[in-house]
């Protein structure tokens, strides 16, 4: 996930295409609250003037050490796409020595564990980071120290997540805190790439907790700037033009799949996206053909769309459609089709809900107080994380951030500082706001 910096968008403006199935739809941009509400700007004071939060705030900073070799740790143990094992059962063990109970790994592979409440309060309140990568099986994990900065593929993105949710648990249990509600902390897997959210799925739709939530807290992105209150929604796609094929010499002027994707592509990147909503497509990854003398049988690539907006998106997806159906039909007129005409295959490979948490929901307001508290502005943001997957179901949810700074995401130069005032503000951040949605 991104730096938590994006301005915040309601679900809005125009999509306009080149092709003629652009609709319109239009309603009001929102920003930032200036301030929370009394309320919860009370709620947020009360916390933080409590002995036992300040007795947890001393644990974070004589913990920092500790937290940066957790960081180091988890970094060092691959988890590529559909293969978190080792890291959960490392993740498991370290849930256990931080005295959660009922912890388990679940059918989808997720790292549960349960900090139980006084019971005042009825739900549940989910606190999760993600232990999957974007990097394959075999890419170097070693951490790279420079000063305040560590330096590796998946060092940020989510591992500083993880270390940060124990930090808190560890914080929590120093200060002897109860808080009114049960914590349950999570580590999911498949949050990336073609995991399509599929343990924070299946954490709300098939596991043991899915009918308790009452709010949700994503770890991931960094900075102080604010929180993601918006899911940005996506749409993937595999698509496969499959035509007859032939030698390139003897059967030349037949139709070829590769001309059709290729325009297929130009087309695409003609369609004009709002900007607010923010909404975007790349084409990504292509494959296919047999050697350099063949005319390709198939040909193949991945396209992936975003939006803020569900009408946004739903529009694109629409026009995405349509152009592969013109590329197809466009071969087939310029070229022969004597030997067999191009088809065109979409398949649907990943499907993120879009959404948006209410500005007045309380798990926001408690975030702006503790933004206040600390002296900071907040800007409300979206993104595509697996706070994505509650907010689709109608649960409060946010995303806050693991980590002060840090840059190079989703590359094998990724970087994070660990430099302790930022980061134990972070902490600050996030513990504030999660005790107040869980009633201390």
């Amino acid at each position: 996930m991104p730096r938590l910096t994006l301005r915040a968008a309601s679900l809005a403006l125009m999509l306009v295409s080149t092709a003629p199935l652009a609709v319109a739809a239009q309603t009001a941009a929102s920003t930032a609250p200036a301030a929370a509400n009394p309320a919860a700007t009370a709620t947020i004071k009360r916390i933080t003037t409590a002995p036992a939060y300040a007795k947890a705030v001393a644990a974070l900073d004589a913990g920092h050490d500790r937290w940066v070799q957790t960081i180091i740790t988890l970094t060092e143990i691959p988890s590529p796409p559909f293969k978190e094992a080792a890291r959960a059962s490392a993740y498991r063990d370290l849930f256990a020595a931080a005295g959660l109970s009922d912890v388990e790994i679940d059918e989808e592979g997720n790292v549960l564990g349960l900090r139980k409440g006084t019971g005042k309060s009825k739900g549940l309140v989910v606190v999760s980071a993600h232990m999957d990568t974007v990097f394959p099986e075999g890419t170097p994990v070693k951490v790279r120290r420079e000063g305040d900065k560590l330096f590796a593929p998946g060092v940020g993105d989510d591992t500083a997540g993880l270390a940060t949710q124990l930090s808190l648990i560890e914080a929590m249990n120093a200060a002897n805190i109860r808080t009114d509600t049960d914590i349950l902390f999570v580590g999911t897997v498949g949050e990336e790439g073609l995991g399509d959210l599929r343990g924070v799925r299946h954490l709300f739709t098939k596991g043991k907790y899915k009918d308790r939530a009452t709010a949700f807290f994503s770890l991931d992105g960094g900075g102080t700037d604010g929180i993601v209150v918006g899911g940005a929604g996506s749409k993937r796609y595999r698509v496969t033009f499959t035509g007859p094929g032939g030698h390139s010499y003897g059967a030349f002027g037949i139709v070829n799949p590769m001309a059709a994707l290729s325009q297929a592509v130009v087309d695409l990147y003609k369609v004009t996206v709002p900007a607010d909503p923010k909404t975007t497509f790349s084409a990504s990854v292509v494959g296919g053909g047999t050697s350099v003398n063949a005319i390709p049988r198939e040909v193949w690539m991945e396209v992936d769309m975003r939006s803020e907006s569900p009408e946004a998106l739903a529009t694109l997806e629409k026009n995405l459609l349509a152009i592969l159906q013109r590329a197809a039909a466009a071969e087939n007129a310029a070229r022969s089709t004597r030997d067999g005409k191009i088809t065109v295959d979409p398949k649907v490979i990943g499907d993120r809900p879009a959404g948006q948490t209410p500005r007045d929901a309380a798990i926001i307001q408690y975030a702006t107080a503790a933004y206040a508290n600390e002296g900071l502005p907040i800007e409300l943001g979206s993104a595509s994380t697996d706070a994505n997957i509650p907010i689709s179901l109608g649960i409060p949810a946010i995303t806050i951030s693991r980590v002060a700074d840090g840059g190079r995401g989703h590359s094998l130069d990724e970087w994070i500082s660990v430099e302790k005032p930022g980061n134990l503000k972070v902490k600050r951040l996030a513990l504030a706001t999660i005790l107040a949605t869980a009633g201390m």
